[in-house]
This record gives C-alpha cells, structure tokens and sequence, in this order.
C-alpha cells in the first residue's frame, strides 16, 4: 500500500499484534540476562564476578536501547501510514478524475486501453533513437549546405562542375535507421551540374544479366556563344584560348580521357573542403577533419564544442534526365569498379517515396518503427535491411495507410514477415521501382522503369539450394529475436 493510503481492519491488528511481539520479546531477553548473572554468580570467583556484572549490564541496557529505538520506529511508522481526513478525500477525488480521463479517452478511441495485448508490449519496444537522428540530420544537412555555398562562390570563374543543394539520403534521413544515433553515418548526395558550355551524356554498361546498372558520364563541349562574358569552347578564338588556359576544366582536371573520372572528382573536392571550411561560420563551433574512407566518397568526421561526433559521407551524382534516379559515386560493392564508372542510385526516389507516405500514414510514424525493429536484428544474418526496406515499401503501398497506425502495429509487423516469408519460399522478391504501377505520381522515374521487367532481389536463393535453406533458418532466427525483444527484452515506452 501507498502512503495516504486507508489502512484496512486486518493490517491495523497485524501491526498490534507485532508490537506485542516486541514487547514479549525484550521481557524474555531480560529475563534470560537475569538468569545468566545467576549462574555466573555461583560459579564464577568473586574476582570475575564484579567484571561480569558490569558486562551484563551494559548487554542489558543495549538490549533495552535497541528495543526502545525499534518501538519509536514502529509508532512513527503507523502514524505516516494512516491518512488524514483531507488526504482521504483529496485521493478519492484524484481517482474520480482519473476515471473520468481514461472514460473520455476510451469514448474518443484514441485511449491505451482500446490497445490489445500485443499492441501494448509493441509500443514499449527498445529504444528508438530516431528522434536524436532527425534533429542531427537537420544539423548536418544545413552544415554540408552553407560549406558548398562558400565552395560553389570559389569555382564561379571555372569551368569545373555546379554544386547543387545537399540532398539527405538513406536510412537516417528516411527516420528509420537500424543503429544507435552516435553510431550512424549521415550520407549526403551533392548533384552536378556540367559547366557552362559543356554536357553530360550516359553510356549505359550492362556487366550482368539484370538490367542495366552501371554507367559511364562522358563529357562533351558545346556551343556557349549565346552567354554574355563566356568564352565558347567550339568556336573559341585566340582571346578565348588564352582565358581558357587561365581557368581550370573540367576535361583537364576531373575526367579520364573524355570519362568524368569518380577518383579525381573526390580528391578535388576534398581539397576544396579542406580551403572553404576556414571561411565557414560553424567553423568556430566544430572541429573538422576529412578521413580515408573512400577514394569515391568525401568522409567528414565533425566535433562539436560538447565532444558530439558526427560522421558524414559526401556522395556526388549526375541526374538521368530529370528523373529521381542518379548515377552515384557510391561503390556498388565490387573492389575493382573502374574509376569512371558510376552506379544507378534510387537514393532519391526512396527517399521521396519515405517523405510522400510521411504525410499519408497515421501519426506516430509506426510504419518506421516496424523498419527499425526488423532491420535491429540483423546481425549475423546474411539479410540486408534493404530487403526489409523494400518489403515494408510493397505494403506501404499496396495495403491501406490507415492500417500503419498504434492499434494494428503488431499486425503490420506480422504483414512484413509474412510477405517476406512467401517471397522466401519463391524465391522472388521484385526491386519496387521497376514494373510498379502504383508508384505515386510526385516520385518521377525514367519512361522504360514501368515496363521494364522487375529485377529479383533474391535471385541468388534461385541459384543456390544452399543459400536459400539458409536463408529460411536464418528467417526463423529473426522472427525468433523479434518475438524476444517484443515480449521479454524490458520494453520501453517511447
């Protein structure tokens, strides 16, 4: 029982009853001192005897002490307990308000209790730490933004390739990362644009069965003659030549042959962070230093005045027309990739898509919450959470957005393993962009991706018995650890 609580009948008697307990218990201590100093009495030399009488009396007097101290604790104790006339009301008062709350709470439908069982264990699952991640990305985002402003003004007489706005890509920008916020990596993609007088065009490299993935940026000049104060690189003349030769280009400095060159173009920018990041405001507020993480990517490691570290990856990519689709610098996972070959990324797509049913599901983001939960448990598994990303993307927009709510999120999470599980069995996951007819009308994608047949995710499991037996044990080991960290993992309310 609580403090201010009424004591009932039986725990008043229960408190009586121990008392004289107490009471019997120090009269038979005594009684048995007594006793003692007898026997010692005639037993014991006279010489002694003095000695042990003022032993026994001192056990006595602490026996008494300890007794006196023991009943001052048990008075003080029972008058805490019993509640005044005024806590008495005043408590039965909170209740009828209370009551009277979760009344109101079950007649909008929005109370906890309407929650099942299991949609009560859900939403105190571990600890999501997107929160922290969103309000960083915002930070790092806006930091990589104000240092290409400052890097954008250095090349504005160069023939070197436009820096575009910053675009957060990936699992922390989409607000369903699977690690803890100090241990992810903020990826940004910067888009590039050819200089003035110059284009990009793709030569497609198909290096495997499955659609065409890979490509090469070549570069080519073309007639400027229309822009004021601009030499044109076709019909150049002598004073053309000698400005040209003044300014750094592009073909000179950042392609292979006529090839932009992904090696050379980190390398420069680095060196450009590295000049602009002096001038940059937030200089003063963190410490900045570039790491040797890729030669296809810029990696900052950023310090904050409170020791926050924040890893960032700077991306670069070239649009495929003016779709969401780009041609990314990012390793498409083969060690001997040509330095002038870019990768097909649907980073942008994915992440229009994330924003669009943002604003479609039900508050709470609960379809992000089931993303994170089954991706955090992944470890030692040969599963990627892209594969889960694109499960949870087809029901995203197959099933009703209302469904992605509190009350049916363990449904939801049950839907995800069980579209995985048949798509497991035959052996057949399909990519979501290529095919899908019901792709939202905002997320604008090349002409051939809708009649282009879908590329199987799981295509190895169809090539490998083995691969795909193991794959349904390492399935039940997943749906196992889920099961786990819902019902037995000391859930917390997010």
């Amino acid at each position: 029982m609580k403090v201010h609580e009424e004591l009932d009948g039986a725990t008043s008697d229960n408190m009586r009853e121990h008392e004289m307990e107490i009471n019997q218990e120090m009269t038979r201590m005594m009684e048995e001192m007594e006793r003692r100093s007898r026997v010692q009495s005639s037993v014991v030399p006279p010489v002694l005897q003095q000695r042990l009488e003022g032993h026994s009396k001192a056990v006595l007097f602490a026996a008494i002490a300890a007794g006196l101290i023991l009943l001052f604790w048990l008075c003080w104790w029972l008058q805490e307990r019993t509640p005044e006339p005024d806590s008495i009301c005043t408590t039965h008062e909170t209740s009828d308000m209370n009551a009277h709350k979760e009344d109101k709470e079950k007649s909008d439908g929005e109370g906890p209790e309407e929650l099942k069982e299991g949609d009560r264990i859900f939403v105190r699952h571990t600890e999501w730490p997107v929160q922290t991640m969103m309000s960083r990305s915002q930070m790092v985002r806006q930091l990589v933004d104000n240092l290409l402003q400052v890097m954008q003004e250095q090349l504005s007489n160069s023939f070197l390739p436009l820096l575009q706005p910053p675009i957060g890509v990936g699992s922390t920008f989409e607000g369903w990362s699977p690690y803890e916020a100090d241990n992810v990596i903020y990826h940004l993609l910067v888009p590039l644009k050819p200089p003035t007088g110059h284009d990009f065009h793709l030569q497609w490299v198909n290096r495997g069965p499955s659609p065409a993935r890979d490509s090469l940026i070549r570069v080519e000049v073309k007639c400027s003659c229309g822009v004021p104060n601009m030499p044109c690189y076709v019909h150049r003349n002598r004073k053309h030549l000698e400005r040209m030769k003044q300014v750094p280009s592009i073909l000179d400095s950042l392609c292979t042959g006529s090839y932009l060159d992904v090696e050379k173009l980190a390398e420069w920018f680095q060196c450009l962070v590295k000049d602009a990041w002096v001038a940059l405001p937030q200089a003063r507020r963190y410490e900045m230093k570039l790491l040797p993480y890729s030669q296809r990517s810029c990696l900052m490691k950023l310090k904050s005045a409170y020791r926050n570290t924040f890893l960032t990856e700077i991306l670069f990519g070239v649009q495929q027309g003016d779709s969401d689709i780009f041609l990314s610098s990012q390793n498409a996972g083969d060690s001997d990739t040509p330095s002038t070959l870019w990768t097909k990324s649907y980073l942008v797509a994915e992440r229009k898509f994330f924003s669009h049913m943002a604003r479609k599901v039900p508050q709470g983001r609960y379809h992000l919450k089931c993303l994170h939960l089954c991706t955090s448990v992944l470890e030692d598994t040969d599963f990627t959470p892209y594969i889960f990303k694109t499960v949870v993307m087809h029901l995203l927009n197959t099933k009703p957005v209302s469904g992605w709510c509190r009350q049916e999120c363990i449904m939801r999470l049950a839907d995800i393993l069980r579209y995985l599980h048949c798509c497991l069995q035959h052996r057949k996951l399909n990519f979501f962009f290529f095919g899908n007819a019901d792709m939202p009308q905002e997320i604008i994608l090349p002409p051939d991706f809708h009649t282009s047949e879908p590329h199987n995710l799981l295509q190895h499991l169809v090539q490998s018995p083995a691969a795909h037996a193991k794959a349904l044990r390492q399935f039940e080991e997943i749906q196992e650890e889920l099961m786990n960290r819902l019902y037995c993992g000391g859930l917390n309310r997010l």
